[in-house]
């Protein structure tokens, strides 16, 4: 069976994209309340066997690293993926989010949008959930660096992906970014709905 990394995702409660469906779901996590299945933060992924996991899904976590760390995560990432392997990356794209923050006459403290867990206002998006860093005390929620689609994408292929592919997912004001270990095949670029050229 195919083995999917979910790094940071939080909880497993969290559904994964449909792509996913019949891999088997280890989620890694630095907070272990989630009960994740790997307690670790993500700048320390080399600390484990490399080569074990067939594709990462790494949703809004990778902000929340300084971008001196960036790199560090995704040496990790490549560490972990089997050499056929790739990586699922969103982040929020701050391109996006200055231009609706603009467009609405919006200021850093106005809320950009709803979520289930209450209003998110720019400065969340920015720096990080404001409200979630008061009540806990974690350092590791706030937002430290800002994506856009060229700055995440150069990231990538500075820390060694062999293909990249992104797009920018404007409704959603994120980046949502496929990378590869080594040359994708037909059957996983098809399964992603990626061009085959």
């Amino acid at each position: 069976m195919k083995k999917v990394l979910n790094v940071g995702g939080n909880n497993k409660l969290i559904p994964l994209p449909p792509h996913f469906a019949g891999f088997e779901h280890l989620l890694l996590d630095i907070d272990p309340r989630g009960s994740p299945d790997i307690v670790c933060d993500a700048r320390n992924l080399t600390s484990l066997e490399g080569g074990q996991f067939d594709a990462i899904y790494c949703s809004h976590n990778l902000e929340h690293y300084y971008r001196h760390d960036v790199a560090k995560v995704l040496t990790g990432f490549l560490h972990v993926l089997k050499e056929d392997g790739f990586a699922q990356i969103r982040v929020p794209d701050i391109n996006e989010v200055m231009r609706v923050t603009l467009a609405r006459g919006l200021d850093i403290d106005d809320v950009l949008y709803q979520s289930p867990s209450g209003p998110i206002m720019v400065l969340d998006v920015l720096y990080g959930h404001s409200e979630i860093i008061k009540t806990s005390g974690q350092d590791f929620f706030a937002h430290k660096t800002g994506f856009t689609q060229k700055s995440l994408l150069a990231a990538l292929r500075r820390s060694g992906f062999s293909k990249c592919f992104s797009t920018a997912v404007v409704d959603k004001l994120e980046i949502n970014a496929f990378v590869f270990k080594g040359i994708p095949d037909q059957n996983t670029l098809s399964l992603l709905n990626l061009p085959h050229n």
